[in-house]
């Protein structure tokens, strides 16, 4: 549902919903406004009866009927997409904001690990809303056959980057010993001839490191 149809649904007042959330593992911190007042209720982390209740007493709380504009976001990170998804089958109007486009007068650009507070996320979904469009950049969401389409170029990565992790620490554990020797294919059968520099057989624990690793 776009921004036009949202507002004609409140043709009896301009008055808008707004809620920033800050997703974390165990808790999920919600913050709402209505342009003055402000509410903030946490709630147990993906429990979607909670949010939605939340939501409900919000708007009974500003005074708002429950059909009221409703307009939300968090930040992208390790939930995914689900909660944009859920939010929108209610009637949410949700962004997912790119948390390293977010401008700090500190430094120049967030890291994606610093996490803005619930407040301050409610504060620039409000200007945002009102036309401020510089405050952040907006994930586009993919769709759920988009997403799952991925997951095969993501795992090889990922994959790819652990067979990197394990044969430096096998170079490191051998280098321990004078030996420099690098891991391939036939590493197991190469490792069965390796020797120290006095020609003494590997240590049977540092034997049994290197062939799990």
């Amino acid at each position: 549902m776009n921004r036009a149809a949202l507002k004609s649904k409140d043709n009896a007042s301009e008055r808008v919903l707004y809620m920033a959330m800050e997703l974390s593992h165990k808790h999920w911190k919600l913050v709402f406004g209505e342009g003055v007042k402000r509410r903030q209720v946490t709630i147990e982390a993906g429990h979607r009866m909670e949010l939605g209740e939340a939501i409900g007493k919000a708007k009974e709380r500003f005074g708002l009927h429950q059909g009221v504009c409703t307009v939300s976001c968090y930040e992208a990170g390790r939930d995914g997409f689900w909660v944009h998804r859920y939010l929108v089958s209610l009637g949410i109007e949700n962004h997912v904001v790119d948390s390293s486009s977010i401008e700090t007068n500190r430094r120049g650009r967030r890291a994606k690990t610093d996490r803005l507070d619930g407040d301050r996320l409610l504060t620039m979904l409000v200007g945002y809303w009102g036309g401020e469009r510089g405050l952040w950049s907006v994930v586009r969401v993919p769709s759920v056959e988009e997403e799952d389409a991925r997951r095969g170029h993501r795992e090889m990565e990922r994959l790819k980057k652990e067979r990197t992790i394990h044969r430096n620490r096998l170079r490191s554990l051998l280098v321990t010993q004078g030996i420099r020797l690098e891991p391939g294919r036939d590493f197991p059968k190469r490792l069965e001839r390796l020797s120290l520099w006095d020609g003494r057989p590997l240590p049977p624990e540092l034997q049994g490191e290197l062939e799990r690793e």
